[in-house]
């Protein structure tokens, strides 16, 4: 196994209490245990190993001689270490995720600050009067089950989508469990195994474990390499993944002329264009243009685009409210997918996500401002504490792509944990294989948060072993 796809697997490991050997023990054993590493499984070397996890070989030897008197590794000089054991039993039908956003999520840090997932770190009170209100809706004879989504939510974000340019029925919205679901209903209903699909590189990792879920061949594009429209006129994939308004994780937004080319594109093509705009309303005031009309404006009637919306960025996480734009036959087509999965979200949350949808531009507007302040004092933080790290300021949405000097990324994310914060490794997030000497790093915390966190990432970058002698000088900073 390569080490750093097991360094992902083992996640924060090393962010627990006592010698790091026994920490790093502790995590191969619940993996060999649960069946994640199944018996057979080669893996890395001490020294590679090591180096994945940034940390010093005699803890990778000291772990794996513990395992092996406890009966669960095999070892032997020249051949190498692996999980002892005949093969037996099936396989298991899919690779559970490795991918870092959802291990902090599955298994939530209790004494590390949370920099590798982004999001509202509160629920406003706005979302509580919401829910006042809704309770008082309920009652009646409704059954309860709406697979496509409550009627009222569904004409509350018709409305909104009218209001905005872009004429919209409600059998032009599907609501689903978040847009994590929208996406995973789509590809489903889209991308059958084996079949392309294009995204950005790098683009949002929630995306790519679906896309991978669904045995997707992923065509990744790199900026400044080839425009999206010129490749998915080029390969015809069986649909295209675009974030075209404060892209996660650089915050970019496509100018009129590129988005009008990618939408041309496709029509041509006749493929599916699948836009996720979670982050698009989040453009930072008094800095940028107002954030754009929907892409679905360009062409509101065209079988092939389709929009992924959700509360969750803009309102609160644990809302889990989010909706799919589509015309009539494909919104069918997903609500009778989404039936089988769980007969349709719950009642109550669309009912107060339909109240906060009716006034939601004061919401959006203070939350813009907010991460607007937040994200200017994550970059003063850096340029005062990591100087030699490189970055642009984002025009919007939640986070910062930074690039280290030198070293991986991967094995930084080791080192910082030990410091006590999670930060996402940028190679999560790029399909290519590139992006490894970057980072995602969200400014959604307030400002001591903020600043204790650089400093934590500071105390890691200082002593990581990826800055070992023989390590080129550190480039310049970007003016920012």
């Amino acid at each position: 196994m390569d080490p750093i796809e097991l360094a992902s697997r083992l996640g924060r490991w090393s962010a627990g209490r006592g010698p790091l050997y026994l920490l790093l023990a502790g995590r191969l054993r619940a993996l060999i245990d649960d069946g994640e590493l199944p018996p057979g499984t080669a893996l890395p070397t001490d020294r590679a190993l090591a180096a994945g996890l940034s940390a010093g070989r005699t803890t990778v030897v000291a772990a794996y001689d513990l395992l092996r008197q406890e009966g669960r590794l095999v070892r032997r000089q020249g051949s190498g270490t692996w999980v002892a054991g005949a093969n037996a039993g099936p396989p298991v039908a899919t690779e559970p995720t490795v991918n870092p956003v959802f291990l902090h999520l599955l298994d939530p840090p209790d004494h590390v600050a949370q920099f590798a997932c982004a999001g509202p770190t509160g629920a406003p009170a706005a979302v509580i009067t919401a829910y006042q209100r809704a309770l008082g809706l309920l009652g009646g004879p409704d059954l309860g089950y709406h697979p496509a989504g409550h009627p009222r939510l569904r004409a509350a974000l018709a409305a909104r989508y009218t209001a905005r340019g872009v004429p919209t029925s409600t059998a032009q919205i599907l609501i689903t469990t978040g847009g994590q679901q929208g996406l995973a209903l789509l590809a489903r209903a889209l991308v059958a195994p084996g079949a392309e699909v294009l995204v950005q590189a790098p683009t949002y990792p929630g995306a790519l474990e679906i896309f991978r879920e669904s045995a997707a061949a992923l065509l990744p594009i790199k900026t400044g390499i080839a425009t999206y429209g010129e490749e998915l006129a080029r390969h015809h994939p069986a649909m295209a993944y675009l974030i075209a308004s404060c892209h996660n994780p650089t915050g970019r937004t496509m100018p009129p002329a590129e988005r009008q080319e990618i939408v041309t594109a496709a029509l041509h093509a006749r493929v599916p264009l699948v836009v996720d705009e979670v982050l698009a309303d989040l453009t930072f005031p008094d800095r940028s243009a107002a954030p754009p009309a929907p892409i679905a404006a360009l062409a509101p009637d065209a079988d092939e685009l389709i929009t992924v919306g959700s509360l969750s960025k803009l309102v609160w996480g644990g809302l889990r409210i989010g909706w799919v734009r589509a015309q009539p036959a494909l919104i069918g087509r997903l609500a009778r997918l989404k039936a089988v999965i769980d007969l349709g979200s719950g009642v109550l949350d669309q009912l107060a996500a339909a109240e906060l949808v009716a006034d939601l531009d004061p919401l959006i507007a203070e939350r813009s401002r907010v991460l607007a302040a937040r994200h200017d004092h994550l970059c003063a933080e850096l340029r005062k504490q990591l100087p030699e790290w490189r970055f642009e300021a984002a025009g919007g949405g939640q986070t910062l792509w930074v690039r280290l000097p030198y070293g991986d990324a991967a094995s930084y994310a080791q080192a910082a944990l030990r410091q006590g914060i999670a930060v996402l490794p940028g190679g999560s997030l790029d399909p290519s294989g590139g992006s490894t000497d970057h980072l995602r790093i969200p400014f959604v915390a307030d400002s001591a948060a903020l600043t204790a966190g650089v400093r934590a990432m500071a105390a890691a970058w200082h002593g990581f072993t990826g800055r070992a002698a023989g390590s080129p000088p550190p480039l310049p900073a970007i003016a920012v």
